[in-house]
């Protein structure tokens, strides 16, 4: 080996420290089992809450009329499926709550835009929007059907009248709360309120955006429900008020329950998509 040839070598960057890669490995582990950990008790309360209405159920401690019980919703679900009546209610109110879902959360995040973008517009607004957040939806409901008919505009409306608030106050909220220091100094750089609002604003806010997603999951479903509970012939929330109404219990807790677990579904769905995107943004 020449001089050269061991200047080189000594020169060369030391590889990473392997008790740091040890230590970081036995973190994710650690991660992994937690989870796991968690999982495995979640499963077990929802066992558990399953086996003890079961048991109710059967040994008369409840009222099987009004609660019915676990083996006999289930019946009343492989039922539905079988025949294929529930695919068509199911497909109404899941694709009600996705249009909502999808519509509230771009209205809403546009309206945020503008209101920050006019402080004008901004406090003539604000007194409009705290009232009509704290408006009970369900009142407005006969005003939407009165208005765009008995069927899924209707629906839709109600869910936006939901979904587009809540959105906005959320996102615009989040604008108001970037750190003035970052935005003073694309001002000195003399950058436009457009640049401001690309370069730092929106990139600021961009996880409070995101996390709205899953507010607006739950947000879509209250929607729906509450305007099938009003006009709808086909859907999930129809299902329930049918079901009220010839007093069949076991059907409206079935339908609860579809409703929980797509529900559960879309929120899920929603988190896979924010952690994917997060981690593209890193």
């Amino acid at each position: 080996m020449t001089l050269l040839d061991s200047r080189i070598t000594a020169s060369t960057p030391a590889a990473p420290d392997d008790g740091i890669q040890a230590l970081h490995e036995a973190h994710l582990k650690r991660q992994k089992k937690q989870r796991i950990q968690v999982l495995s008790v979640q499963m077990a309360i929802l066992l558990l809450f399953f086996a003890l209405w079961e048991a109710a159920g059967r040994l008369k401690w409840i009222d099987v009329l009004l609660f019915s019980y676990p083996s006999k919703v289930f019946a009343q679900i492989w039922k539905d499926i079988a025949s294929g009546e529930l695919w068509g209610h199911l497909g109404i109110t899941v694709g009600e709550t996705v249009v909502g879902f999808v519509l509230g959360t771009l209205f809403g995040t546009l309206i945020a835009v503008l209101i920050w973008w006019s402080p004008f517009l901004s406090k003539v607004l604000d007194p409009y929007m705290v009232v009509f957040n704290s408006m009970p939806k369900v009142a407005l409901g006969p005003i939407f059907i009165v208005m765009f008919g008995a069927g899924f505009l209707s629906i839709t409306v109600t869910t936006l009248s939901i979904t587009v608030i809540v959105t906005t106050l959320v996102v615009y909220n989040s604008f108001c709360e970037v750190d003035t220091n970052l935005i003073e100094v694309v001002r000195v750089f003399g950058g436009s309120k457009t640049q401001v609002f690309r370069k730092v604003i929106l990139p600021a806010s961009f996880p409070t955006i995101i996390s709205t997603l899953k507010v607006n999951v739950g947000m879509a479903w209250v929607g729906v429900i509450v305007g099938e509970f009003l006009v709808a012939k086909m859907g999930l929330g129809y299902l329930i008020i049918y079901g009220f109404q010839v007093f069949n219990f076991t059907l409206v807790l079935s339908s609860l329950l579809i409703i929980a677990v797509v529900a559960t579904g879309m929120y899920q769905l929603v988190v896979y998509v924010e952690r994917k995107l997060l981690t593209h943004r890193r």
